[in-house]
């Protein structure tokens, strides 16, 4: 029974970059032999293992062969006799294929080192192509890394191509979409991502909203960059440089979805794009089951983003019925979500990277002078005048109204 430290955190401690979690492969054993030495099992699919004392996972050494489509598609095969080299051999790109054994010595039959040092990314063999998940993984790594310039190797970019065209990726269940999608825009560079899925083909037949706005043109007085696929991207380096909350960064990718659906005829303009916009975000997020919280903020953005460039210009009551829509007297981190979107998306033009969004300062003073209004002390003067419900919903919004206008 031999143990090896592998994956990640063999990857991480080579990077000079805090391992927080580790994961172990054990040679040489059996299921019967992990529970008699106290380890948990927890593997429903294949033999995964708790430590007893540090819960940490022990997986015995494997094999898997293709049985059918997507990444559940597997036969299995573990036994004493698989050996370390035939389970790295499994795994999706070099640089998380090598292990270290007790003593601290790197085991690295693929070449990750090499490839970790020279910034590729790289499949481990043609088995990479079985799985449609290491596509998104791919994505995904290449927005981790890329502060150090990693991309991914040619010969992997070809065989993803190849995996897009055979229909592998129309398999991909829309839970691990979102998974690793929602992971990626955690990731300090989450643009890459999107472009690596672009670049393979693998973007169209996931996001075809996005896809779409590659190529469909803006006004260039206000957008120089032109092209809203461009622009899209360009937000959503904005939104990761201005917060690390991914629903903020979500909103901000999919803000302008009604652009791809605007008519040819009316290009450059995209007059009434807010609302078909709430509606692609809506079917997006159903079909990749998306979370609430992510939903509703991206729903908002997308509809009042226009709103919110415009604040210097709004009158007192369009500045607060828009807050009321935001739900911003009950959800103030809301308010300031949508505020930093609208800000990534002011941002996100050729030019503009790094200037000035006095219209988020307006909506906050906005909110400052309605939220000064004492709605205790409407309620009650309403209810002795014989008022109720709406009535009093509506005196103090009058009220807000009117202290918005006295600041403005």
């Amino acid at each position: 029974m031999e143990i090896y430290l592998v994956g990640g955190a063999v990857r991480d401690k080579l990077l000079g970059l805090e391992v927080k979690d580790r994961d172990y492969v054990v040679v040489g054993s059996t299921p019967e032999e992990m529970v008699s030495l106290g380890y948990a099992p927890v593997g429903a699919d294949f033999p995964v293992f708790l430590h007893p004392d540090s819960k940490e996972e022990y997986a015995l050494a494997r094999t898997e062969r293709k049985s059918g489509h997507g990444y559940k598609g597997f036969t299995v095969y573990s036994a004493p006799d698989v050996t370390l080299d035939e389970d790295l051999k499994r795994r999706d790109l070099t640089i998380n294929a090598m292990a270290e054994d007790q003593n601290g010595i790197l085991i690295d039959p693929f070449h990750g080192k090499d490839d970790l040092e020279n910034g590729f990314l790289r499949h481990v063999s043609e088995a990479f192509r079985e799985d449609p998940v290491r596509i998104l993984r791919t994505a995904r790594f290449a927005a981790r890394f890329a502060k150090w310039g990693f991309r991914v190797a040619h010969d992997t970019y070809a065989l993803m191509k190849k995996m897009v065209e055979d229909g592998e990726v129309d398999h991909l269940v829309s839970e691990r979409v979102w998974s690793e999608t929602e992971r990626a825009l955690g990731e300090q560079q989450p643009v890459r991502y999107f472009r690596v899925l672009r670049r393979c083909g693998a973007l169209a037949r996931l996001f075809p909203e996005l896809d779409v706005l590659y190529g469909v043109p803006q006004p260039q007085a206000h957008h120089p960059e032109v092209d809203t696929g461009v622009h899209t991207m360009m937000v959503l380096a904005q939104a990761a440089r201005l917060s690390n909350d991914t629903r903020v960064r979500f909103a901000a990718l999919v803000h302008d979805l009604g652009k791809g659906t605007t008519p040819e005829s009316e290009w450059p303009k995209h007059i009434g794009h807010e609302t078909r916009s709430v509606e692609l975000v809506k079917a997006l997020c159903q079909r990749f089951r998306v979370p609430n919280e992510f939903r509703d903020l991206a729903v908002l953005v997308a509809h009042y983003h226009t709103h919110c460039h415009r604040a210097l210009e709004l009158k007192a009551k369009t500045l607060h019925d828009t807050l009321a829509s935001l739900d911003a007297f009950r959800r103030f981190e809301r308010l300031e979500m949508f505020l930093k979107a609208c800000e990534a998306d002011a941002r996100g033009r050729t030019g503009y990277e790094n200037q000035d969004y006095p219209e988020a300062m307006r909506f906050r003073h906005a909110y400052a002078a309605a939220c000064s209004v004492d709605v205790g002390v409407i309620a009650r003067e309403c209810e002795d005048g014989g008022q109720k419900g709406e009535a009093i919903k509506e005196a103090i919004r009058q009220a807000r109204i009117k202290a918005i206008g006295r600041v403005l």
